[in-house]
C-alpha cells in the first residue's frame, strides 16, 4: 500500500510504502485547464491522430529513464519553489493517512525502513538494515530490522536531538497501527488467514534499542513489502495517547501549532505555515543520507510551497520561472513543449543550457484511473444497488467505455487502453489474461437484456421492476480531465437509454464517501502505485479491506467470487516459488477482470518540465520512479 500524496512539483523517489492509506490516483493525476469537448472521431481518425500527435510531441522532449546510475555529489544552496493544491488538515501522521495534503506536507520530515530498486529488483536499506529468517518446518518467518546509529528526531533552531530507536517503531506498530480505535488503514494489514481458516497476527518485538523483529505466523513471499513503514516519534504520540486515548492522538499537532516545534528525522523542517498561502521548509543538516562528499542530500536550503489549486496559474508561474517544475496536462503539453529549451537531446545527451526549461517524457503510467460501482448493502434500498450488484450490468458498462475516444479527446492521443489487471512490470503479469469486455455497444445491449433491462418509453432503459436506469457518476472536481471523461461516458450510456448524472465533488468529500458515509453511486478515480508486487493494495482487493471500495470492511465475503479472490490472494501471497504461485495469481486476475468491480480506463504518457537552472546530472524521469528530483542542486 502507499500513502496519499499531493506533491505537485517535487516528486520523491520511493518504491513501496506500507501500513498506510492507499494513495488515490486522482491526487497526482494531471488536470486539464479546461473541459472543452471535441467532436467524436471514427476509430480510423483516432488512430491517425494518435500517431501524428504523439510522435511529434515525444520527439521534442527528453527521454532519460533511470537505469541504476550512481548519483553525483551536489552542492547546498538555493530555494526550491513548488505548489500544493490545498491546505493540510493537520500536522498529525495518523490524520495524514486520510488526507493527501497532510501527507505531502509531512513526508519531508519522515523516512522509510527500506526501499526497492526496480532495475536490480532488490530491496535495499534506508533507515534500517534487514535480514529474513524462515523456519520451513514450522511455516513461520521473522524479519529483523536494525536501525542506523545516526538517526535523530531533530528540532529546528535547536541543538536538541532525540535518538530514533526501536521503541518508536514498536510503539507506532502496536499502539497506533494496532489499536483499532485509532482507525488506522494499517490495522487490517496486521492480520492474515492461516491454512486452517483461523486468523493469525503479524507481531513486533523489540530486541534492543536499535533492533526489532516482525514475527509472521506463516511464511509469505514478500515480507519486506509487508513491513516497510514510516513512523512518528514515540515521545510525542505516547504522551498524547496516555493523556487522551485515541482522541488525544487524533487531536495532536493541529494546524494551529507552531510547525517549528515539529521534530524531523527527514530532509527538512517545517518553519512556516500561512493558511491558504504557503508552507516553508528549511534544510535538516542532521539528515542521515549523505552523498560521496559526506554532505546531506537535501541540497536546497529552503523549499517554498505555495498553496494553489488553479492549474492555469501554476503553469503561468512555471513559464515565468517562479516554480521549479511542472507536470503538464495533456491539453497543456503542446504549449509547454513549444516553449521549452531542452538541456538534453531526446536521448539524454547533454547540451548544457542553463536558462529556460527542459521537458522530459516517459512511457505510459503503471497506474490507471478506473470506474467503479457502489455495492455496499447500506444502500440496498436504492434501485441502483440492485443494478450494480449484477455482474452483467458492470460488464455492460465496460463495453460502453470508449477508451480510444478518451485517449484522443481527453489525453490528446498520449495514452493507451488498460485491459490487463497487473502491469507488465509485475512478475505475475500474463498477456493472455485480458479484459473481454472492451468497447462494444452491441455486446453491452445483449448483457443488459440478459440482466433483465429493457428499453421503454422515450428510448430510456428500465429494469425489471420498472425503474428508469439513471445514476450518478462522481468525479473529483480538481481533476478536470475526469469531467471530460465523464461526459464521454455519459454520451455512450445515453445511446443505450441510460441517464448519467455527473457530480463534481471535492477530493476530501470523496475520501469521506469511500471511508465513512458510503453514499456514492458510481465513481471515477484511481489508485497510484505500480503493483509491481501482486500484494500491493491489500486493503483494496481483499474483502475485509478498509478500501475495498465497492463494499469495504466485510466480516465475511459478500459474494462467492470475492471469497475466491480472498483465498487466492491469501494463498498466493504465502507461496515463495514463482511457478507455484503463478496459476493462483492468474486466476485472481481473471476473476477481477471478469467481475468488473473496477473498470480500468487508460494508461497515459507522462511529461515533466524542469527549470534549467538546476543541474540535471542527477535528473531522471520514467514510468517506474517518476521524476527523480531528490538530488537536484543549482548550477554553478
Amino acid at each position: 500500500m502507499t500513502k496519499i500524496t499531493g506533491l505537485n512539483g517535487k516528486f520523491k523517489r520511493r518504491a513501496f510504502r506500507v501500513f498506510s492509506f492507499l494513495n488515490l490516483f486522482g491526487i497526482a493525476f494531471a488536470a486539464l485547464s479546461s473541459c472543452s469537448r471535441s467532436p467524436e472521431m471514427t476509430l480510423e481518425e483516432i488512430e491517425e491522430y494518435k500517431k501524428q500527435h504523439q510522435n511529434s510531441l515525444v520527439e521534442r522532449t527528453v527521454s532519460r529513464p533511470y537505469k541504476g546510475e550512481p548519483y553525483l555529489a551536489g552542492r547546498v544552496g538555493g530555494v526550491w519553489n513548488t505548489t500544493i493544491s490545498g491546505d493540510p488538515k493537520s500536522f498529525n501522521l495518523l490524520i495524514a493517512e486520510r488526507d493527501s495534503a497532510t501527507t505531502s506536507v509531512l513526508m519531508p520530515l519522515l523516512d522509510w525502513l527500506v526501499d526497492y530498486d526496480y532495475n536490480s529488483k532488490k530491496w535495499y536499506p534506508r533507515v534500517a538494515s534487514f535480514s529474513i529468517v524462515t523456519d520451513e518446518e514450522k511455516d513461520k518467518l521473522d524479519v529483523f530490522y536494525t536501525l542506523r546509529d545516526d538517526l535523530y528526531w531533530s528540532f529546528f533552531g535547536s541543538d536538541k536531538k532525540v535518538k530514533v530507536t526501536s521503541d518508536d517503531v514498536v510503539f507506532w506498530y502496536d499502539e497506533i497501527c494496532g489499536d483499532k480505535e485509532m482507525e488506522s488503514s494499517a490495522y487490517n494489514s496486521m492480520f492474515m488467514e492461516m491454512k486452517d481458516g483461523s486468523t493469525g497476527e503479524v507481531t513486533i518485538e523489540k530486541i534492543n534499542d536499535r533492533t526489532f523483529v516482525f514475527h509472521f505466523p506463516r511464511i509469505i513471499a514478500e515480507p519486506l513489502l509487508a513491513t516497510n513503514m514510516t513512523f512518528g516519534p514515540m515521545f510525542m504520540y505516547k504522551k498524547a495517547k496516555d493523556e487522551g486515548g485515541a482522541d488525544g492522538v487524533k487531536n495532536l499537532n493541529s494546524v494551529s501549532v507552531d510547525p517549528k516545534t515539529l521534530p524531523s528525522m527527514g530532509r527538512y523542517f517545517i518553519t512556516e505555515y500561512t493558511p491558504g498561502q504557503r508552507i516553508v521548509y528549511e534544510r535538516n543538516a542532521d539528515y542521515w543520507e549523505k552523498d560521496s562528499a559526506g554532505v546531506s542530500v537535501a541540497y536546497p536550503e529552503k523549499e517554498v510551497v505555495k498553496i494553489l489549486s488553479d492549474e492555469n496559474t501554476k503553469l503561468l508561474l512555471f513559464t515565468k520561472g517562479e516554480l521549479e517544475s511542472y507536470s503538464p496536462s495533456p491539453e497543456q503539453v503542446d504549449d509547454i513543449v513549444s516553449k521549452s529549451d531542452n538541456t538534453f537531446d531526446f536521448y539524454g545527451n547533454k547540451l548544457g543550457k542553463k536558462t529556460g526549461y527542459t521537458v522530459f517524457n516517459s512511457d505510459g503510467s503503471q497506474a490507471a484511473p478506473f470506474w467503479s460501482f457502489n455495492q455496499n448493502p447500506k444502500n440496498s434500498g436504492m434501485p441502483y444497488y440492485k443494478w450494480f450488484c449484477k455482474k452483467e450490468f458492470r460488464q455492460a458498462m465496460s463495453c460502453l467505455l470508449n477508451r480510444e475516444r478518451i485517449i484522443s479527446q481527453s489525453y490528446r492521443g498520449l495514452g493507451q487502453p488498460k485491459y490487463s489487471f497487473f502491469p507488465e512490470s509485475n512478475a505475475y503479469f500474463d498477456s493472455s489474461v485480458e479484459l473481454k469486455y472492451k468497447y462494444n455497444p452491441d455486446m453491452a445491449e445483449e448483457l443488459l437484456s440478459k440482466a433483465g433491462f429493457k428499453k421503454g418509453e422515450g428510448g430510456f432503459l428500465y429494469d425489471s421492476d420498472g425503474n428508469k436506469v439513471e445514476f450518478d457518476l462522481t468525479v473529483i472536481s480538481s481533476v478536470s480531465t475526469y469531467g471530460d471523461i465523464a461526459q464521454i461516458i455519459s454520451d455512450s450510456l445515453k445511446k443505450v437509454g441510460i441517464t448519467l448524472n455527473v457530480r463534481q465533488t471535492d477530493f476530501q468529500r470523496v475520501v469521506e464517501q469511500l471511508t465513512k458515509s458510503y453514499d456514492w453511486q458510481s465513481l471515477l478515480i484511481g489508485f497510484s502505485g505500480s503493483n509491481t508486487f501482486p500484494t500491493q493494495g491489500s486493503n483494496v482487493w481483499v474483502s475485509s479491506g478498509n478500501l475495498h471500495l465497492w463494499n469495504p470492511l466485510q466480516e465475511k465475503p459478500a459474494t462467492d467470487w470475492e471469497a475466491r479472490v480472498d483465498y487466492l490472494y491469501n494463498e498466493a501471497s504465502c507461496i515463495v516459488e514463482h511457478d507455484k504461485a503463478f496459476p493462483l495469481w492468474k486466476e485472481y486476475q481473471e476473476i477481477l477482470l471478469e467481475e468488473c468491480p473496477v473498470i480500468y480506463l487508460i494508461r497515459s504518457r507522462s511529461f515533466f518540465a524542469l527549470q534549467n537552472r538546476w543541474s540535471m546530472d542527477n535528473m531522471y524521469f520514467d514510468n517506474m520512479y517518476g521524476a527523480s528530483t531528490d538530488r537536484l542542486y543549482l548550477c554553478e
